[in-house]
């Protein structure tokens, strides 16, 4: 996948302490759109700001955890993107009913 620069939202201020060379920023950067765009279309995310916002940091997040293990395959960063995601949300949601005495 290509992707204009000026289209791939900058996602390293999520990697803490990671450090990759500009190919694979590019890389990163294709991989969470692709991955915001999937969730953006199963999630309708777009009308809840405060929630969109978490969710693109959650993605990005797990981009780099999965890039920092050496994986550079942009079908695999965007899968490992929605399954942090998925697991996040399953975990926040489980939070959410005990919280609520479920």
């Amino acid at each position: 996948m290509t992707a204009s620069k000026d289209s791939i939202m900058p996602i390293l201020p999520f990697g803490g302490d990671a450090a990759f060379d500009s190919e694979t920023t590019r890389l990163l950067g294709a991989a969470f759109e692709s991955a915001w765009k999937k969730t953006k279309v199963s999630d309708r995310l777009a009308a809840d700001e405060p929630r969109a916002a978490l969710a693109r940091e959650i993605l990005a997040k797990g981009i780099i955890e999965t890039a920092k293990r050496g994986e550079r395959s942009h079908d695999r960063l965007v899968a490992g993107a929605l399954a942090h995601l998925a697991k996040s949300t399953a975990g926040a949601a489980k939070a959410a009913r005990v919280a609520n005495g479920g």
